[in-house]
């Protein structure tokens, strides 16, 4: 009985799931003999109302309230060293945070590894100030050090806004990475056989009234990549890069990905690379 179960719950879950990350269908005809159907919304009408609502609030975007956090930390002799981050090198220098995210991922000589923001911010924490990186990888979003880290984000990504998204593919391993998330982007698994590609690699897409970013094109990459990370009004909360792909992975059905693991940063380099040429217009405003 509870076999039955759990595969009726499963095909039931599919089904949803699939209807929801679907192309819209053009309206079957009207019979002849019907009555004349009221006048319809026109198409995309749902979309537009979605983005007269976020310019409504954009003026008053909560990310600015982390930014001034992230500052505040970034300057702050804190932890076991009691040391500042202002010598972290984020990519184009130590102290250097003026359009730092548009190059990232990006390969480091100095971990010898592809870091993504969040993954270098931890670097500098423990690196710098003394902090055990093991400890803010095994916390919860929006929790301790980590909490810190995602404020930190704000603060650097508020700093690249309007940048002109630049991330390198020179350094062998930045080709690896990028291959890496490129297989990761499509593998499908799961109990609903899903991928990021499922639902962000075809035009017109959509979850209920949320059009989905085709990320496989650069104008899609940089609609999507260029809008993250963001404010998420839904959940009250500013979501980071790697918050947004955990929950992409849920999702998904998947296990829940390691924070800071090669293979978030890996999803992050192929959807940055598709992105080059495109504007940083983060922190974002989302639903």
């Amino acid at each position: 009985m509870r076999q039955h179960w759990t595969r009726g719950a499963l095909i039931v879950s599919s089904l949803f799931v699939l209807q929801a990350c679907t192309t819209p269908e053009p309206p079957k005809k009207a019979a002849a003999s019907a009555p004349a159907p009221q006048a319809a919304a026109p198409a995309g009408a749902p979309t537009a109302e979605i983005e007269k609502y976020r310019a409504m609030i954009a003026d008053g975007n909560p990310s600015d309230l982390y930014e001034m956090a992230g500052e505040e930390l970034w300057k702050k002799a804190m932890g076991p060293k009691n040391a500042t981050l202002e010598k972290c090198d984020l990519g184009l220098g130590p102290g250097v945070v003026k359009g730092v995210y548009a190059v990232l991922p990006k390969y480091f000589k100095d971990t010898n590894k592809v870091q993504d923001l969040e993954s270098r911010i931890v670097t500098c924490m423990e690196r710098l100030q003394g902090f055990d990186a093991k400890e803010i990888i095994a916390g919860n979003f929006g929790q301790g050090k980590r909490k810190d880290v995602e404020a930190v984000v704000a603060y650097v990504v508020a700093n690249s806004k309007g940048s002109t998204i630049n991330v390198s593919m020179k350094h062998p391993k930045e080709k690896e990475m990028y291959e890496l998330g490129k297989k990761s982007f499509f593998y499908q698994a799961g109990p609903m056989d899903f991928s990021c590609a499922s639902c962000h690699a075809d035009p017109g897409k959509r979850i209920r009234l949320q059009d989905l970013p085709n990320l496989t094109t650069q104008a899609g990459a940089a609609l999507g990549w260029g809008a993250w990370p963001a404010y998420r009004v839904s959940s009250g909360t500013f979501w980071t890069m790697q918050y947004r792909l955990n929950d992409c992975y849920r999702q998904q059905r998947f296990p829940e990905p390691i924070y800071i693991s090669d293979d978030t940063i890996a999803v992050s380099m192929y959807m940055a690379v598709m992105a080059n040429g495109g504007k940083m217009a983060a922190p974002g405003l989302k639903r």
